[in-house]
């Protein structure tokens, strides 16, 4: 039996989340490595400039507003993009808000508003997605699609004053396990990268410049944050015929964070 290649050309990827941030560079690397890719997110001016670079790379790509919270959307979204390109072989989750306060402090609402996006969202974007995939034909491996979410280093190790963030996290971890545990034996991989310190929208005013930041940094073996487009290449492996035997992951690209201790 032979591996499958590290090449997603043709391949069918959706990245929800994917206009800004870590979902935006992996969106435009899908696209610089030849994949067929539709970026969705809920704000559409992000949208309209992610469909403006995604042209860069030729016509064969998609942009559209998505709220992942709102089940009946996901599902007609992502069953369109599935018919208008003959299949879905990836999803990548990258749609995501945080809310910082002290936990004695944050009200219900933000908790649970958090959850919904992260959490929920994670589930009903995945849910849509293995339909589609589970009812697809195979390739060659015996795959009938991917997919990957994005976790968080607080899916492992709590971080003060992000604490439904932090829940929410944990929780990618166990819907990543559970939907592998179920999925994998009928084709379909279920993983996930949990990304270090990469300054993004959602956390640059936490950490540019502040005394978290300091320490974050200091804490990180490689001496300093994590690049966007170093997310690209495990997004891509992950997706491709080479991770035909990886299911049920949640890697970290951390520079070494939850590797150091003292």
């Amino acid at each position: 039996m032979s591996f499958g290649p590290l090449d997603v050309k043709g391949k069918v990827v959706l990245v929800t989340g994917g206009t800004s941030g870590l979902g935006r560079a992996v969106a435009l690397g899908f696209a610089q490595a030849g994949a067929k890719v539709a970026a969705a997110s809920s704000n559409p001016d992000k949208v309209a400039a992610i469909a403006s670079e995604l042209a860069a790379f030729g016509s064969h790509h998609h942009a559209a507003t998505l709220d992942v919270t709102d089940p009946d959307a996901v599902r007609s979204f992502f069953q369109g993009i599935a018919e208008k390109y003959g299949r879905m072989d990836s999803l990548i989750h990258a749609a995501g808000v945080m809310k910082r306060g002290l936990a004695v402090d944050l009200s219900v609402d933000d908790f649970e508003r958090v959850l919904k996006v992260n959490l929920t969202g994670n589930f009903i974007a995945a849910q849509a997605a293995g339909r589609i995939m589970l009812a697809q034909s195979p390739d060659r491996m015996g795959i009938r699609g991917s997919i990957t979410s994005i976790a968080s280093l607080s899916s492992f190790v709590s971080f003060s004053e992000v604490i439904a963030y932090s829940v929410s996290k944990s929780g990618v971890n166990g819907i990543t396990r559970g939907l592998a545990n179920e999925w994998t034996p009928r084709g379909v991989r279920v993983n996930a990268i949990a990304p270090g310190i990469f300054p993004t929208e959602l956390n640059r005013q936490l950490i540019d410049g502040t005394p978290r930041g300091q320490w974050l940094k200091a804490h990180t073996p490689a001496g300093r944050f994590g690049n966007a487009d170093e997310i690209i290449g495990l997004a891509i492996y992950l997706a491709s015929d080479s991770a035909s035997f990886t299911s049920g992951q949640t890697i970290a690209v951390d520079g070494g964070f939850l590797a150091r201790g003292v």
